[in-house]
């Protein structure tokens, strides 16, 4: 996440903007949500603990002094809500019934598969401490954590992490195997598990590690196993479930907490929204507010895509890119055919006048969006990939860092095209070229700085905005490619209200500039670079000017 943007809205929040507080909410509710669901592992108690959570830290806000210490202020306050959670459990609900298996939740909803499935079915088998510890982890390898802010939860040196890490993950592999040889067909592990109840444990995870160290059948894995890290990096958040409730009841301390804190009734209209990380149905009770989420069901599985090796990136250049050139005309020839579509090319075009408010956005037809990765993916790695499908808004968001890897970006492509994409509109408040006020630690940009190196784009490439949105009718997949700079992606499906609503928070709000339309409203409407209908071995080799 992009850590001057929640810095200032952390502290506009505690300044007591409404706004900024919904918006806190609704980007951290997820985070939360995955680290309790996943210690707990789906839980009667989840929903209870989340929302003991965000209660105690929307309520203790104020008391934060550094607002870049909010995600590890607010991990620690949910680790400490389950720790609480099992002093108060008393022995009669020892043997309580999970709501749902986060586990299984993990397989369906981000569509894991082979290995991947094994190791979110292996958690199962983890004693709750080594639970609580993944949590954790899981989110520190997928990029939502730091080690610092892992150590920071749990209360113990990062030295002691480490090796608590280390022997956490050693019964997890240890599991894997259970998960693995239980797929199988061994005849003695059988006859051993004629006797389990069907309900993992610490104890049976031990009797089958034995009979897993001694069986030829078993011990022989049939593929390479890949480490569980590997596995997890970029793989986004599990979507809250159906029937997750987030409940505000006004009456008592809860309502007290809210109406300290200024929970306004907007965030309860956000939760609506289908650019919210929990959408899309909510149900608000006659003397309180009682929200119901519930996501599209789960989309179907998306087909693999194996980048292969190509040549290294141009190197590094450490002075600033020179200013776009104007964006060319389309050709009369291209907008006169019967079927323009694919003909206009998104090209270079200079940074409008940032005091200049967009133009007017067309409306264009919305169904919805599903999309493999979920609410929202979060691809930070060479390879990691989402496919959306439907009708409707896509948001690109971009978090570039060239303080830890400055040097030539490889774009993302679209591959795979059925049907229509149009890059429609830009925002965020800001060009990634943009100057960044305040800027710290050598950065001049959002392409970066003298002091730290520059992210370059290849020649005739169109400037990125921090938001970017696109319209797609059809299917299409979308690959980040990051090799000689580091660049991340957060997608969302999204629909038109919320693009309206980011281009138009322009210099009176305080932004750089106002966002920009590119959407003609026709088949003419720019078609993003790098798109192609073919599905290549290498999504990096898609060129940047593609017929589709």
């Amino acid at each position: 996440m992009d850590s001057q943007h929640w810095r200032a809205v952390i502290t506009a929040a505690q300044a007591g903007d409404r706004r900024a507080l919904d918006e806190l909410v609704e980007g951290w509710l997820p985070l939360v949500y995955n680290i309790v669901g996943r210690a707990l592992n789906g839980h009667a108690d989840v929903d209870d603990v989340v929302q003991e959570t965000m209660l105690r830290a929307v309520g203790n806000l104020g008391s934060l002094r550094d607002p870049d210490s909010f995600r590890s202020w607010l991990v620690a306050i949910a680790m400490r809500q389950i720790r609480d959670r099992a002093r108060r459990r008393t022995p009669d609900r020892l043997e309580e019934a999970a709501a749902s298996d986060f586990a299984e939740l993990t397989v369906l909803r981000l569509q894991l598969e082979g290995q991947r499935r094994e190791v979110a079915e292996a958690v199962r088998w983890l004693d709750e401490e080594d639970r609580h510890l993944l949590s954790l982890w899981w989110l520190e390898v997928a990029g939502e954590l730091t080690r610092r802010e892992l150590a920071a939860a749990v209360g113990i040196t990062r030295q002691h992490a480490a090796v608590r890490v280390q022997r956490m993950k050693e019964r997890l592999e240890t599991s894997r195997g259970i998960v693995r040889a239980l797929d199988g067909a061994c005849p003695g592990l059988r006859e051993l598990t004629g006797r389990w109840n069907g309900r993992p444990d610490s104890v049976w995870r031990k009797r089958l590690a034995r009979h897993l160290r001694g069986c030829g059948y078993c011990g022989g894995t049939r593929e390479s196993v890949v480490p569980a890290e590997r596995l997890l990096v970029g793989i986004a958040l599990v979507p809250l479930p159906v029937g997750f409730t987030l409940s505000l009841a006004l009456g008592g301390k809860t309502a007290a907490a809210a109406t300290s804190a200024s929970w306004s009734a907007k965030l309860l209209g956000a939760l609506t929204k289908p650019a919210v990380a929990m959408t899309a149905g909510a149900t608000i009770v006659a003397g309180g507010a009682y929200v119901v989420t519930q996501p599209p069901d789960a989309p179907p599985p998306r087909a693999a895509v194996t980048p292969t090796a190509t040549a290294g990136s141009a190197p590094p250049r450490t002075s600033a890119p020179p200013a776009p050139a104007p964006a060319p005309k389309p050709s009369p020839t291209a907008t006169k055919r019967a079927d323009p579509y694919g003909t206009v090319v998104d090209a270079v075009d200079r940074a409008p006048d940032p005091n200049a408010r967009p133009a007017a956005l067309p409306r264009r037809p919305e169904d919805r969006i599903t999309s493999t990765g979920g609410p929202k993916a979060v691809m930070q790695h060479r390879g990691d990939h989402v496919t959306l499908a439907g009708r409707g808004y896509v948001l690109v968001r971009w978090q570039i860092s060239p303080g830890s890897r400055p040097g030539a970006l490889v774009m993302p492509s679209w591959t795979g095209l059925k049907g229509r994409l149009f890059h429609v509109a830009s925002g965020g408040s800001r060009r990634m070229d943009d100057p960044l006020p305040g800027a710290p630690n050598g950065y001049a940009t959002g392409m970066g700085g003298p002091g730290i190196g520059w992210a370059v784009l290849p020649p005739g490439t169109q400037q990125m905005w921090q938001n970017e949105y696109f319209y797609l009718d059809g299917t299409v997949t979308l690959t980040q490619n990051e090799r000689g700079c580091d660049y991340g992606l957060t997608v969302f499906p999204t629909d038109r209200d919320a693009v309206v609503e980011d281009i138009g928070q322009g210099p009176p709000q305080g932004a750089i500039r106002y966002g920009l339309v590119r959407d003609t409203g026709t088949d003419s409407a720019p078609v993003p670079q790098y798109v192609t209908r073919a599905t290549p071995a290498d999504p990096a080799t898609v060129p940047q000017h593609s017929r589709v």
